[in-house]
């Protein structure tokens, strides 16, 4: 089972996207996360959420602009991403932690999406 991510697209400075995560059977009881990788970067952490849903945690550079939740009845994880910024360009990867708890480090994390392309205009 794979993780599938979508809802990305060409968004103006200042627009809002929602991204989602179709973890299947893949989330189980595990905590989810979203990484994102921009042109010639590095991976980088963006949002991660606990199992239960009750505990999140946010880098600083999208901490207040973006809510990370998820809808257990439908096995999905959601990426919302307000006042975008041309910096928050890249691709975003959702991803299934070895965990209950999420994790920002993408070592904690066993199973990955392909992730949808995020470009955000100036």
């Amino acid at each position: 089972v794979q993780l599938q991510a979508s809802g990305g697209g060409l968004v103006q400075t200042g627009g809002s996207l929602r991204l989602s995560c179709a973890a299947g059977r893949t989330s189980g009881n595990n905590g989810m996360g979203w990484f994102r990788q921009a042109p010639g970067k590095e991976r980088e952490f963006v949002a991660t959420i606990s199992w239960s849903g009750g505990d999140t945690y946010y880098a600083d550079t999208v901490k207040g602009r973006f809510t990370i939740s998820r809808e257990r009845t439908k096995n999905t994880v959601y990426l919302q991403m307000n006042n975008l910024k041309p910096e928050d360009t890249a691709v975003y990867l959702c991803a299934r932690s070895r965990y209950a708890s999420g994790s920002s480090q993408a070592g904690n994390y066993d199973k990955w999406g392909q992730g949808t392309l995020v470009t955000v205009s100036s």
